[in-house]
């Protein structure tokens, strides 16, 4: 084998074990449970099983909970179009970024850092939980950034309630911990969380 060829591998399989984002499928934007029944099937859910979503199941949240439906859009409103809410995720296997755009989403920390994502036991046991982070540089005002959040968890909410899943929004959280954590500027704020997963 030539030095060039021993030094190519080398690099392909760097890159391999230093791949770091996750690639989500598609998300499948048809069936589900009727909105009126989801609605009827939306609760608060405190308990759960420690097991992961599929990639599939991963997919459709994040989407149904702020992705985009249209070039300049998303599934979930926000003042004057600002766009400023972003999630990051907390799973099993790593803390990430939902990177709505090209939906994938991209590693920030590797690990189980689920238990920094709140102060109840459950936490650390939810397949994952949704950190809600406003770039208030971005907001037309703090109300504004805050109601915007809850159209997102409210679709997070009826995306559980269509798939058999558990969710709940959550307020206790250390807020410092979290902005370290996800490596947040000066301008980002964590202005929420929320639990998602099997119910026990």
């Amino acid at each position: 084998m030539t030095r060039f060829s021993i030094l190519s591998l080398i690099f392909i399989m760097c890159c391999s074990i230093s791949a770091q984002d996750i690639n989500l499928p598609a998300p499948n934007k048809t069936g589900g449970k009727p909105l009126m029944q989801a609605l009827n099937e939306r609760k608060s859910i405190r308990s759960y099983q420690d097991k992961e979503l599929t990639s599939q199941q991963l997919s459709d949240l994040l989407w149904a909970a702020n992705g985009f439906n249209r070039d300049d859009k998303r599934t979930a409103p926000t003042a004057n179009n600002r766009q400023e809410l972003e999630l990051y995720v907390t799973t099993k296997n790593g803390v990430y970024f939902y990177d709505a755009r090209n939906h994938l989403l991209k590693e920030v920390k590797k690990g189980d850092q689920r238990a920094q994502a709140g102060t109840q036991d459950f936490v650390a046991r939810a397949a994952l939980n949704l950190i809600f982070v406003s770039d208030m540089e971005k907001a037309s005002s703090r109300e504004y950034a805050y109601t915007n959040c809850g159209f997102v968890a409210q679709n997070v909410y009826l995306y559980c309630a269509s798939e058999g899943l558990g969710s709940v929004v959550r307020g206790s959280f250390d807020k410092d911990k979290l902005s370290e954590l996800l490596k947040l500027n000066s301008n980002q704020q964590v202005l929420l969380t929320q639990s998602v997963g099997y119910p026990d």
